[in-house]
């Protein structure tokens, strides 16, 4: 009875895709690039049919059965144009198989107003033919940019990253800009020296795969205190482990006797504000303090570790030459990213987005 209600199931879901397939033929016209995307979530997919018009896709989950990628693979044979886009450092065995295109995305670097979790749409994307730019087992795009692109001979380039630096740090833009700035500080008067330790969801593919072993925001903690024990020690939770959305696999409250714990959510902007020293496993915070200056440790080996800019504690061979933090700006966030405008449902330059964020920010913190 069960061999036959599998085979009556598997009946089914073959006919069913064969339809499937014949419909995504009949709607690929001359100028699309037929792609087969993998691990989008369902709120993401009209998103992505904004900011590649010239693609046809098709939707897969990761959990795919492996008679059921042996008919994709025959499938994608018959379109040699075809490529394949995932969503973060995800993989299905079948991608092993192709030899068509594979791109990978994630989130940019000024992403929303809300936070991710809430399905605001991202005004950036990263998207990398090699690996997803938090990767650090294998040179990502963005790192071979950073290696290699030629920053002497553009000076303009130089100066525009100046200038937007200032701009992002007058403004207070971030990933996410849904915190306004609080009236009070959430310090007090400074009497010594200030340690900010910035916590991380720490089941998150950024810790995984940009750390060479296992870290928890409890083991930062404790090594930011043990080396700094004159000085004020200040922990950020993540706001997405604060809010519940995401898994807690340490308790900051067991770390209270050497860290204060900043219980209300402010703005990383205001956050940083009089701090001397961050300490960060691969938190994208910390490339914020490196743009205002700020000593920043990193456990685990972020983007922006290992170009002479930061105190590395695990270090990469392959990033082998030393960056200002214009340069670093200029690769991460003005060439590496693409911007978006929904309102009008066209890609924008980072000086645009920024102007867009300041105005949803004012718009997002006036209805509150």
């Amino acid at each position: 009875m069960k061999k036959a209600k599998a085979y009556i199931e598997s009946a089914v879901r073959y006919l069913f895709d064969l339809r499937r397939n014949k419909n995504f033929l009949s709607k690929l016209e001359p100028q699309h690039i037929p792609t087969f995307a993998f691990h989008f979530a369902k709120w993401k997919r009209p998103l992505l049919a904004l900011w590649f018009p010239n693609r046809q896709f098709r939707y897969y989950p990761l959990n795919m059965a492996a008679f059921e990628q042996r008919k994709l693979l025959k499938f994608i044979q018959q379109l040699p144009k075809a490529e394949i886009m995932v969503w973060g450092r995800n993989y299905v065995s079948l991608f092993d198989k192709v030899t068509n295109k594979i791109w990978y995305l994630e989130d940019g670097f000024i992403r929303s107003v809300e936070l991710g979790v809430m399905h605001s749409p991202p005004m950036s994307l990263t998207i990398d033919s090699q690996t997803p730019y938090f990767d650090s087992t294998q040179a990502s795009d963005l790192e071979t940019l950073l290696n290699e692109y030629p920053f002497d001979q553009d000076p303009e380039l130089i100066e525009q990253a100046h200038s937007l630096i200032n701009k992002m740090l007058k403004f207070g833009i971030s990933k996410y800009n849904h915190v306004p700035n609080n009236k009070r500080s959430p310090y007090g008067i400074k009497t010594r020296n200030r340690v900010l330790i910035i916590g991380q969801v720490e089941n998150d593919a950024s810790i995984k795969y940009g750390c060479q072993f296992p870290v928890k925001n409890n083991d930062l903690i404790r090594l930011a205190a043990r080396e700094n024990p004159d000085a004020e020690i200040f922990y950020k939770p993540h706001p997405d482990v604060e809010l519940d959305h995401r898994k807690k696999l340490s308790n900051p409250e067991e770390m209270q006797h050497v860290c204060q714990i900043l219980k209300d959510d402010f703005s990383i902007s205001q956050t940083l504000e009089t701090i001397d020293h961050v300490y960060t496993i691969t938190s994208l915070a910390g490339f914020e303090a490196v743009l205002r200056n700020i000593k920043v440790t990193t456990l685990g080996c972020p983007f922006y570790s290992g170009w002479g800019l930061t105190d590395d504690r695990q270090t990469i061979t392959r990033r082998t030459r030393c960056l200002t933090k214009e340069q670093l700006f200029a690769g991460a966030m003005m060439l590496y990213p693409k911007y978006f405008n929904y309102q009008t449902n066209k890609e924008i330059r980072i000086d645009e987005a920024m102007d867009l964020m300041i105005m949803l920010k004012r718009q997002h913190h006036a209805s509150e």
